[in-house]
């Protein structure tokens, strides 16, 4: 009888490795987010990432992050939060959990607690001085949805595809 590996991943290494991989299907020349939503019992139940919504040509509408407000990309965009959110056709998210490369705005954090999302695994949080993020912040500890910084464990991970 042989000894079962002991280099697997951990769940959240999974997990937040799925949410990476979701971020690259993101065409935004300027930031690639992802996000993986996850039951109690480590079952993956959706996934997104940043990009338009569907028939808005990602040819067509703006990639800019400057300029007129209409010429750019932020009135356009659906963050990857809200994309796994809305692309879960299961039923109730409550209890589950969100692994996400960037901390969540105040905009996906609404969605995230009307959900039921009860706790967010995020990895990078660049933008935490922002009023959206201390926002969001808020809301997330006024409605118990917790939040943690994710633990890089140095593994490299490559694909050849």
């Amino acid at each position: 009888m042989s000894e079962k590996r002991e280099d697997y991943l951990s769940w959240d290494e999974y997990f937040m490795g799925i949410a990476f991989l979701s971020g690259m299907r993101s065409k935004d020349p300027h930031t690639q987010v992802g996000a993986c939503i996850v039951s109690q019992d480590n079952k993956i139940l959706s996934m997104g990432y940043n990009g338009f919504p569907l028939g808005c040509s990602d040819d067509e509408f703006p990639w800019n992050r400057d300029g007129d407000p209409l010429d750019n990309k932020y009135f356009y965009t659906t963050h990857s939060e809200l994309n796994a959110i809305l692309n879960y056709r299961g039923g109730s998210l409550e209890g589950a959990k969100l692994y996400v490369s960037l901390f969540p705005c105040n905009e996906c954090a609404k969605a995230i607690i009307q959900s039921g999302i009860k706790e967010i695994i995020y990895d990078s949080d660049k933008y935490e001085h922002t009023p959206s993020v201390i926002a969001s912040k808020r809301m997330l500890d006024a409605a118990g949805v917790t939040f943690k910084k994710y633990e890089h464990t140095g593994r490299t991970i490559t694909m050849d595809v």
